[in-house]
């Protein structure tokens, strides 16, 4: 019998719930049909929301190779050790081997002294005067590249502060300047892009609501019928929330499909570009979650667009006013 009571108590939620699925499935398939019915202007939409969506997400792709481009690359942090001229190649090596151990390093690059002189000699073009030495004045040199995770300028300096309390070591170059700088220079990236990002939420929010208030003005008079007959705000509002879900979707994908043209069509000119200085970098996009919140900050911004602008206008619209 309690079976029987459970079943009972269950049966009408599960009807009222298909129910409530069925017609919001209804209502979405036709907000859809009635935005294929005008494609220039539904397009012309998408295309003010794509753009204003994807201006933020470009800004980020920015600021993401810029941090890439930095620790990720080596150079931009690295940190010159010049060890003692009397240490063997090695005792470099294993000076060398245990740095790589250490957690705020991710490369480490032995130069031997016999190596340095070579290069110099190659660049410099006074190898007839390097053959009139007698011995390498260069020393073994290491050139330390910071993890991503150390590469703030208190990081940078405490790093070069254990390295010059190395026995072996002889002397530390590290431009803290210089990472100061990229460091400030990222920060207000990221601000700029927040702020962006920001103020054309809003203008997609903005677009969104007038257009589902001059669509809600195109049927006022249905409108009327619909509240004469009983119909609650909710039920009137229903369809223009799907429509706003469908600006917002439909300009996410579009912003998405901007951001991966934009980076395909950038990458080539980058790579040429690292490669003249001699780096193998290759331009990265948003991650799979930055896509993915693309489409849907666009459909939920016109969700909320076309909610906002809904329910104030509908509060307005009475039967006989």
């Amino acid at each position: 019998m309690a079976d029987e009571g459970l079943s009972v108590t269950r049966r009408p939620f599960r009807a009222r719930l298909d129910g409530w699925l069925e017609r919001h499935a209804q209502v979405c398939v036709g907000t859809l049909g009635r935005l294929y019915a005008r494609p220039i202007a539904t397009l012309l939409i998408w295309t003010v929301i794509g753009v204003a969506l994807a201006l933020p997400a470009l800004l980020q792709v920015t600021v993401r190779n810029l941090e890439a481009a930095g620790p990720g690359q080596g150079r931009a942090y690295a940190i010159d050790v010049f060890l003692k001229p009397v240490l063997g190649v090695p005792q470099a090596r294993q000076v060398a081997d245990r740095l790589r151990e250490r957690d705020d390093v991710a490369r480490v690059e032995l130069i031997t002294a016999e190596e340095g002189l070579a290069e110099f000699r190659l660049r410099s073009g006074f190898g007839e005067a390097l053959d009139a030495l007698t011995d390498n004045p260069l020393p073994a040199t290491l050139i330390i590249s910071p993890s991503p995770n150390s590469t703030t300028p208190a990081a940078l300096a405490h790093l070069r502060d254990a390295l010059q309390a190395l026995p072996e070591v002889d002397q530390v170059v590290a431009d803290m300047q210089w990472a100061e700088r990229l460091q400030a220079l990222l920060a207000a990236a990221k601000r700029i892009s927040n702020g962006a990002g920001l103020l054309l939420a809003l203008a997609v929010l903005l677009v969104v609501g007038q257009v589902v208030r001059g669509d809600i003005e195109t049927r006022r008079a249905e409108i009327e019928v619909s509240k004469l007959l009983g119909a609650s705000d909710g039920f009137v509002r229903r369809p223009f929330l799907y429509t706003g879900f469908w600006y917002g979707f439909g300009g996410g994908m579009l912003a998405l499909l901007l951001v991966l043209g934009a980076v395909a069509w950038v990458s080539p000119t980058v790579v040429r570009l690292a490669a003249l200085y001699g780096s193998n970098f290759r331009m990265l996009g948003l991650p799979i979650s930055g896509y993915l919140s693309l489409v849907a900050s666009g459909a939920v911004l016109g969700w909320l667009g076309s909610g906002f602008a809904a329910t104030w206008r509908l509060r307005q619209i009475e039967p006989g006013l």
